[in-house]
């Protein structure tokens, strides 16, 4: 009688906090049907574990040191299209996870779920399937109709979080002072924001300000 074994998913964990990262390593190791093959503590080594092993399952913190987590999704994604990335991140916000599922994730998980929730992810990506945090689904469904901000407004806002001027800011962007206060006009009203540093706040929530 030919005996059936149950396919090991393959995992590559990317997180630059050693204790978060051992944990995850050491949760899914316990699992019979899981086995993590690479272990990675910022986005370059991310890409470069992932070339090496080409995992099923990639599990990857969206702030690292160096190339971040959104740049590993870039380049493991773009150099492999098929691969399946799963984000594991402390921050939720609808550009953010647009931005992540734009550039290659299957999934978007915070931190604060539980161990159970993260391993049922990890098996759910490795099927084939999308799936997101219940903050990040909502997150997504509230802001479903809201207009992003343009690069340009990007661009202004950067500089507004900074502390800079509008003066300065026209100065930095080779642009007028009008032309400042145009596109700050367009962000608050984009963001429903009553003032520039209500729009930061709001746009750093948002996920705006990693991109």
């Amino acid at each position: 009688m030919a005996s059936s074994q149950a396919r090991v998913i393959r995992v590559l964990v990317a997180d630059d906090h050693p204790v978060m990262r051992e944990g995850l390593c050491a949760a899914i190791d316990a699992e019979p049907d899981m086995r993590v093959v690479a272990a990675a503590g910022d986005g370059a080594e991310c890409i470069a574990r992932f070339r090496e092993q080409v995992p099923d399952v990639a599990l990857v913190d969206l702030q690292m040191p160096g190339v971040d987590g959104l740049g590993a999704i870039a380049a493991v994604h773009g150099e492999f299209p098929a691969s399946r990335i799963m984000v594991l991140t402390t921050y939720p916000g609808d550009a953010r996870i647009k931005h992540a599922l734009a550039l290659g994730a299957s999934g978007y998980l915070l931190k604060s779920a539980t161990r159970e929730d993260i391993l049922d992810a990890i098996r759910q990506v490795a099927a084939g399937r999308r799936t997101l945090a219940p903050e990040a689904a909502l997150d997504l469904a509230l802001y479903r109709q809201a207009e992003g901000l343009t690069d340009k407004e990007l661009e202004v806002l950067r500089l507004a979080a900074d502390g800079h001027t509008n003066k300065r800011i026209a100065a930095r962007l080779h642009i007028s002072e009008d032309s400042v206060k145009a596109r700050m006009r367009n962000i608050l009203a984009k963001l429903k924001a009553g003032d520039r540093t209500h729009a930061v706040t709001i746009a750093l929530r948002r996920g705006f300000l990693d991109r």
